[in-house]
């Protein structure tokens, strides 16, 4: 199906990422609509796939900064900025991507997949809390709940 092709194809650009610890900020929607989000950004309308996504959070691609929003299936925008988390109780080694990952899943009922550039650590966002992913299976069962919904 799409939404399994998808989870594939984000699964392996964040493994790669993750190896060359390239940053990245994923944001999936849902029911919520994110224009808001999108507009601050870069529209791109494109098929899921992994290299694009790579190249999108390489570290000289203007786009790199912001997040990635997928919307419908499809990659919606780059370089859009989200909504930081007010919360206080943050621990101390999580950066900008991640408060914002917070911040856009504690606002909206969208999930969010961080990828550390310190410490090439892929994180899932839900609901304001932080998964860390400990094995590739575990994003997979996580992001094909995620796209399923």
């Amino acid at each position: 199906t799409a939404a399994s092709e998808a989870v594939n194809e984000i699964t392996d650009a964040c493994t790669r990422m993750a190896e060359s610890k390239t940053g990245a900020l994923i944001v999936i929607a849902h029911e919520a609509p994110l224009d808001d989000i999108i507009s601050t950004g870069d529209k791109i309308d494109a098929s899921i796939h992994r290299r694009l996504i790579m190249n999108l959070f390489f570290k000289n691609s203007p786009l790199h900064d912001g997040a990635l929003v997928i919307a419908g299936g499809r990659i919606a925008a780059a370089r859009c900025t989200l909504p930081m988390t007010q919360r206080k109780n943050i621990p101390a080694n999580y950066g900008m991507r991640h408060k914002a990952a917070i911040g856009v899943t504690e606002e909206t009922d969208a999930d969010a997949i961080v990828v550390s550039e310190e410490t090439g650590r892929i994180s899932f966002v839900q609901g304001g809390t932080v998964t860390t992913i400990t094995n590739i299976n575990e994003l997979k069962l996580l992001l094909s709940s995620s796209m399923g919904k």
